[in-house]
């Protein structure tokens, strides 16, 4: 939901936004190992990039969401900004894929929403080169657009890679809320063909955070006030919702959703709980006897303030990180990078 600059309150230590009390940061909060550079407008969303041939070169990237002035920002693992796409048309969420073929080369992609232009734009990683010839128009012959979340299935075979970006909206009807496109290269240029729609929409709000799981091939998205639906991310097993939860795990909003994987089948799905300035944990493979149903096992209190958007990854990034990282958007216009050994002493303890 709507991000604001933060007034701190000398006399009480509560954070405040133009009026409207924010959750304070719980006492025993975990606190970043890096905090990002500062960026113009409004961080939102982060993805999380590792070089293919080399895993000690790991890129954040997030959106800086702002009308006609916004833009897309790698930064290092320092946290400093390396470079930047700008200016993009109020940029909302990013997500990455690995290895799609474009003018017979394997290209990694960061592909994000550009609500201004009701489009989809793609870039090249780790360079941030356009690949889409100004964008890919969606929710074309719809009423209500202005493109919002997304996230990338990638779909491999021995024949290769098919990558689909999931796209929501900032508003639509209760039905086929989310319009599903699959990424072609039409002589080095990337354009999307829609395959399907699918997604109920029921909490009033709005839809935004989107996730796949690549290895299970589930996506998962928060129906901000409402829950978090599971469908099948292939389009060819139908739209059948196989799961809603969280419906009462959450002070308010449903927003950013993450997954960690400690295997190909395992870990756990990490949703931002954002008005409480926490993460919800449920387990990746689902409640024991059923994988379609998820009872929250541990929920973390972070310093990240009214966190719309995360990504996580397992493999260790140098000391800072054995065990791999969440990233998390947090009000004030930056994102934070949390170590995840800490999440999992918590979540240990809970058990």
């Amino acid at each position: 939901m709507k991000k604001q600059f933060l007034i701190y309150g000398l006399a009480t230590g509560m954070l405040f936004s133009c009026g409207d009390k924010l959750a304070p940061v719980a006492d025993n909060a975990l606190k970043p190992m890096v905090t990002t550079e500062v960026v113009p407008n409004d961080t939102d969303d982060p993805a999380i990039w590792v070089n293919p041939a080399d895993s000690t070169q790991v890129i954040v990237i997030g959106t800086d969401k702002h009308e006609k002035t916004g833009g897309l920002y790698a930064y290092d693992m320092d946290g400093k900004i390396i470079n930047k796409v700008v200016p993009l048309d109020r940029p909302n969420n990013v997500d990455i894929a690995y290895g799609m073929q474009i003018g017979g080369k394997k290209v990694d992609i960061a592909v994000v929403t550009e609500r201004g232009t009701d489009k989809i734009r793609v870039f090249s990683m780790p360079d941030l080169k356009p690949l889409d010839n100004g964008g890919i128009p969606v929710f074309e012959g719809e009423t209500e657009k202005s493109p919002m979340g997304i996230s990338l299935y990638t779909k491999s075979d021995s024949t290769g890679n098919t990558i689909y970006a999931i796209v929501g909206r900032k508003t639509a009807g209760k039905d086929n809320y989310l319009f599903q496109y699959e990424l072609k290269d039409n002589n080095g240029v990337v354009v999307g063909e829609k395959v399907r729609t699918f997604g109920q929409f029921l909490g009033g709000k709005e839809i935004e955070a989107i996730a796949v799981d690549n290895e299970l091939g589930y996506v998962y998205y928060s129906d901000e006030g409402y829950g978090i639906h599971k469908y099948y991310a292939d389009p060819a097993k139908g739209n059948e919702e196989l799961a809603v939860f969280g419906q009462k795990d959450f002070k308010e909003d449903h927003e950013g959703i993450a997954i960690y994987k400690t295997s190909d089948s395992t870990g756990y799905i990490v949703a931002s709980n954002q008005q409480n300035n926490s993460f919800n944990i449920y387990p990746r493979e689902g409640d024991a006897g059923n994988p379609h149903q998820y009872t929250r096992i541990a929920e973390v209190p972070v310093s990240a303030i009214e966190c719309d958007g995360a990504d996580a990854i397992s493999m260790p990034i140098g000391s800072k990180f054995p065990k791999g990282m969440l990233v998390a958007m947090s009000n004030g216009m930056v994102f934070h990078y949390y170590d995840w050994q800490q999440f999992q002493e918590l979540i240990d303890a809970k058990k």
